[in-house]
């Protein structure tokens, strides 16, 4: 499988909620990191994305490859989705958010990911105003504690 073929089957088992499947994609090393404070592995991010299927189970990542260059594949996505489940974001020190009911867009993201050895090495979405988890708790009215 060729670099876009590898990203394109974790971009679509993710999309699915098939993470068994989607950690399958991932190298043992696999890092996540853009928008979230540090960098997160392969099992964190699919926690996370669990996490987020549950809370958002209309979730649509809008995931796309836009071009290849040797491993690396460019990549956007742009999250929607009604809170209709509890979003756990206790691991990540945030606590755990009850349902809202209320649907979110967020801003279209650009990022890349490496390929070695057929499998998905790093993940790294670039910051982007309106995106990321912290938009779409905004877009949600959800008030996070004060540090």
């Amino acid at each position: 499988m060729d670099s876009k073929a590898t990203v394109q089957a974790l971009m679509d088992a993710v999309q699915k909620g098939d993470f068994v499947k989607a950690q399958s994609t991932l190298s043992n090393d696999f890092q996540f990191s853009g928008p979230v404070p540090q960098p997160i592995s392969g099992p964190a991010w699919m926690g996370m994305s669990a996490s987020l299927k549950t809370a958002f189970p209309d979730l649509n990542y809008q995931f796309k490859t836009e071009s290849v260059d040797g491993d690396t594949v460019h990549i956007s996505a742009q999250l929607k989705g009604t809170h209709k489940g509890t979003l756990d974001l206790s691991a990540m020190g945030l606590g755990v958010i009850p349902p809202t009911n209320k649907t979110f867009a967020a801003a279209l993201e650009h990022g890349e990911s490496s390929v070695q050895d057929g499998k998905v090495k790093t993940w790294v979405m670039k910051s982007t105003e309106g995106a990321g988890l912290m938009a779409i708790l905004g877009q949600l009215g959800v008030k996070l504690p004060s540090k």
